[in-house]
């Protein structure tokens, strides 16, 4: 995990980085992404929620920056709002779920703390799906679960998304 030097969030806010990056504290952070089987989960996410977005409510939007804190902006993998929520270009209110897709680079400290931001920041939801074990886990207020049933789900709507569909090549 690479970092840049500090800058201000109003530098950050207005320079394009491409992959986009977080913001952590007056930091620029890299995320790690690019790998295939990161994209393929990513997009069966996309395609899985969307298939019932309108009669749920929802939309799901890929690597939208979320301002999570005054100094932090994170940028989950998938986003999930509702359609009644009130977003800007940059997601300012608590989304109703986002979706973190480990990468082998991903350190369970660095992950730790996005759970911790997004949670904070009054997301209900967060899932977090590991390729390499091919598990997912669902963290609320409440904590952590595994989803041993194979299902990632959450409430109010009831959004469910098939781990093996997932993993499907």
């Amino acid at each position: 995990m690479g970092t840049a030097t500090l800058v201000p969030v109003e530098q950050y806010l207005n320079t394009s980085y491409e992959p986009d990056r977080e913001y952590v504290d007056g930091e620029v952070v890299e995320r790690n992404l690019g790998e295939k089987t990161h994209s393929r989960i990513q997009r069966k996410l996309l395609v899985c929620i969307d298939l019932h977005a309108k009669e749920l409510g929802i939309e799901s939007f890929p690597e939208q920056r979320v301002q999570v804190s005054r100094t932090r902006f994170r940028i989950p993998d998938v986003t999930v709002i509702k359609l009644s929520q009130e977003q800007g270009e940059i997601f300012t209110n608590p989304p109703h779920l986002c979706i973190e897709i480990l990468s082998k680079d991903d350190t369970m400290q660095y992950m730790q703390q996005k759970i911790d931001d997004y949670l904070n920041f009054g997301v209900p939801y967060v899932w977090i799906i590991n390729p390499q074990n091919r598990k997912g886990y669902v963290f609320t207020s409440e904590g952590m679960v595994e989803a041993r049933s194979g299902v990632l789900e959450t409430k109010d709507p009831v959004i469910s998304v098939a781990l093996a569909a997932l993993f499907e090549q």
